[in-house]
């Protein structure tokens, strides 16, 4: 495990090196209404896959859930921007992982414990749990700062009401470029009937599973199925693609891993199998990988 992470981050630093005067704007990625938003989202045989950046892509110095992370995680490739949603003692909606402070911060104890003036005090720890300079975000100015730059995947925590995340993204006109992050078919229902322009990413994990959410009466294009974190039934692909959804493939942990250890043509097989955007811990490994297989594909 030491290795694998000496060897990406080595990766990281020669791709920071290459890559420190590129422009973040040839990666921004801005839609002007969520119907655009859905429309870029749609799977077809020609669609460019995607990487979906695990808690905003944390590599090298960069802690996880941090603006400054989404903007290193952009130099590399488009992002669709994982994100973690929880509420702070006073209400404040805020990005962290854990219930805890612990692991990603110099604070104790849980998020919930906390005013938003004593969370944005904390600082933030990189993934070797060095302490940085970086602050804890309000979802309300990373909904801000993402407005024509990134997608946002929302996973919002049980502290937090459906509610209460679509009355913030109506209020921010951030509908064009959100996704919310469902983990069975209640929630993804109740999401649509909330607000039916919304995306929506739902379990597909299994056949039963994805014919379920296919028949539930949200429109397809308002859907990104995510297939789990090891490769699905091929049939999953099939039945995802017919509708044109785009699979979410979850590498992060077992197959980030054995990219780092085997090399990039992991997650190019992943792509050819099927996967449509790659969920990772390791965007820069990804993003070279995203290259080889336009390549490959360019070439046929």
């Amino acid at each position: 495990m030491t290795r694998i992470r000496l060897l990406v981050s080595l990766f990281w630093m020669l791709l920071t090196l290459v890559l420190g005067a590129q422009s973040l704007s040839q990666n921004y990625r801005s839609f002007s209404s969520p119907e655009q938003l859905s429309q870029y989202l749609r799977w077809s045989p020609e669609a460019t896959p995607l990487i979906g950046a695990h808690r905003g892509g944390p590599e090298g110095p960069f802690p996880e859930n941090c603006i400054a992370t989404f903007e290193n995680a952009l130099k590399y490739a488009p992002c669709l921007m994982e994100i973690d949603v929880r509420k702070s003692a006073d209400g404040v909606l805020v990005l962290m992982h854990d219930a805890a402070l612990d692991r990603t911060s110099n604070g104790k104890g849980n998020v919930s414990d906390y005013t938003w003036e004593e969370l944005r005090k904390l600082r933030l720890r990189d993934g070797q749990g060095n302490l940085t300079d970086y602050r804890i975000p309000r979802l309300v100015d990373v909904l801000r700062w993402a407005k024509g730059k990134a997608i946002l995947q929302l996973d919002i925590k049980k502290s937090v009401s459906p509610e209460e995340i679509v009355a913030m993204i109506a209020a921010e006109k951030a509908r064009s470029y959100v996704v919310i992050i469902t983990y069975n078919l209640e929630s993804a229902l109740y999401y649509h009937r909330l607000d039916p322009g919304l995306m929506i990413s739902a379990s597909a994990t299994g056949v039963e599973t994805t014919r379920k959410l296919l028949e539930s009466g949200i429109p397809p294009e308002k859907l990104l199925g995510f297939v789990g974190v090891y490769e699905p039934d091929p049939q999953v692909y099939r039945m995802l693609h017919e509708k044109g959804v785009r699979a979410i493939l979850g590498v992060l942990g077992n197959l980030d891993r054995k990219a780092a250890r085997k090399g990039l043509q992991v997650y190019v097989d992943l792509l050819k199998n099927g996967a449509d955007i790659l969920a990772t811990d390791y965007v820069s490994l990804a993003a070279q990988a995203m290259k080889n297989f336009k390549k490959e594909r360019r070439q046929k």
